[in-house]
This record gives C-alpha cells, structure tokens and sequence, in this order.
C-alpha cells in the first residue's frame, strides 16, 4: 500500500496556520479582579505589623481600571487615595484639592478598643494611584502604611462604575464638617466585582478564561483535522 506523506508546501501551509491560530488569540482574558492589599497582614503600619512592605505586596501586579482593593485594617488606620504625589509625599492631605484625594476611610486614634473595618475601593482612573493613611500627623505614613500603583486600562469601566457616586462605596469629601466622619465601608463576605449584563441579563465584556480555551481548542482541532485532509489529498 503506497504510504503519503504530507510535502513541503503542505507542511509549510500547516506550521503557517498554527502560528496565526496562536496568534488571533490573545494571550490571556483578564477579567476584573479584588486584591486584599497586604493580603493577610492587611492595612497597618510597621509599628504595628512589622513585616508589612506594600510595594513588595504591588510588585508583579497589574491594577486595570474596573479593580478593587480591599483594604481590612481598623478603625485607628484611614484609607486616603491621592493622584497628587506631592500630596503622597507630605503623608497629609488637609491642603489637598478636592478632585485630587479622596477620603474613603476615617480613623479615630484615641480609640482604645479599635474595630476591624473594611474598605472597597475601586480603581477609576488610568495612571499613578497613591494611598496611605494619615493619622498621627502622618506617622503611619511614615512608617510604612503607603502604597503606590500604576493603573492600566485594561477593560475599561464597568457601566456600574461609571458613576461611582451611585454604585460604589462613596467617598466624603475631606472638607466636610469636623464632626462628619467617613462612615466604615462594611465589605460582605460574597463581595465580587462588577459583572457586566446586557439586556437579556447573560454576560457581556471579554469571554471567560475557561471558554477562551475551549474556543481556541475548537478551531485548533478544526484546523488541524482541514489540514490532515489536505496533506492526504495532495
């Protein structure tokens, strides 16, 4: 019985087709993600959690617009978010401008008896994103509770938090009263992201992980079962 091989040209259209089939897909389908900032070691100083090192925490993530960190401290640490880095610098934000910092979380340092809180704070602008907490006229700052991200684009906004006033935790502005604090941000325990719904409510945006690979395994065993026929035929 003659044996074919697949010549050549056939074996050139076949290394061709795999290298665009590898390429037509993108490497990996980033979804919206949560990170716990510090992760168990949470939101403090070194003062008082010794090993804490948030830019060591940062290094090797990527941060896209749509992402929240979660910040679980107590209520003896604020949550300050700034896009001044001079603001970031001084550890205070009391002359900082309006649309620059945000004050997500209040802290009450004559507390004796301080309560855990948690803090979602969602990602809502591209570029540099600076955090620390200010209390003791910047001495958690300065010692070791600050952190800064750059924040990609990623997928864009969510449509649910392209408003943020209404659909995520809200900030008070840091020239509200004195006797106006940030009320604690209760995150519970199902917390996840925004999921995007169109209006049959099925899920919109990039395609799941999971489905990403079985579509790609799909069209890579179409295309190598067309091109096995193909080398037979010639």
């Amino acid at each position: 019985m003659e044996q074919r091989i697949c010549n050549p040209p056939c074996l050139l259209l076949f290394i061709h087709s795999c290298c665009f089939l590898l390429i037509s897909f993108p490497a990996s389908v980033q979804a919206y993600k949560n990170y716990t900032v510090g992760d168990s070691l949470g939101w403090y100083d070194t003062l008082e959690k010794p090993s804490v090192n948030y830019q060591k925490w940062a290094a090797g993530k990527n941060f896209s617009l749509g992402d929240f960190l979660i910040f679980n401290t107590d209520n003896n640490h604020s949550v300050i978010q700034t896009y001044n880095v001079t603001t970031y610098k001084l550890c205070d934000y009391e002359d900082a401008q309006e649309d620059d910092t945000i004050q997500w979380s209040d802290a009450n340092p004559s507390s004796t008896s301080p309560h855990p809180v948690s803090v979602a704070v969602p990602l809502l602008k591209e570029g540099m994103t600076y955090f620390f907490s200010s209390d003791y006229d910047g001495e958690q700052c300065n010692n070791g509770q600050h952190l800064m991200i750059n924040v990609t684009h990623g997928k864009g906004l969510p449509k649910s938090l392209e408003n943020p006033a209404e659909e995520s935790p809200g900030p008070i502005s840091q020239n509200a009263g004195d006797d106006e604090s940030v009320p604690d941000t209760i995150v519970p325990s199902n917390f996840n992201n925004p999921n995007e719904e169109n209006a049959d409510s099925e899920p919109s945006g990039s395609v799941s992980l999971s489905m990403h690979w079985k579509l790609k395994d799909r069209t890579l065993n179409g295309i190598l079962a067309l091109l096995v026929l193909v080398c037979l035929l010639s």
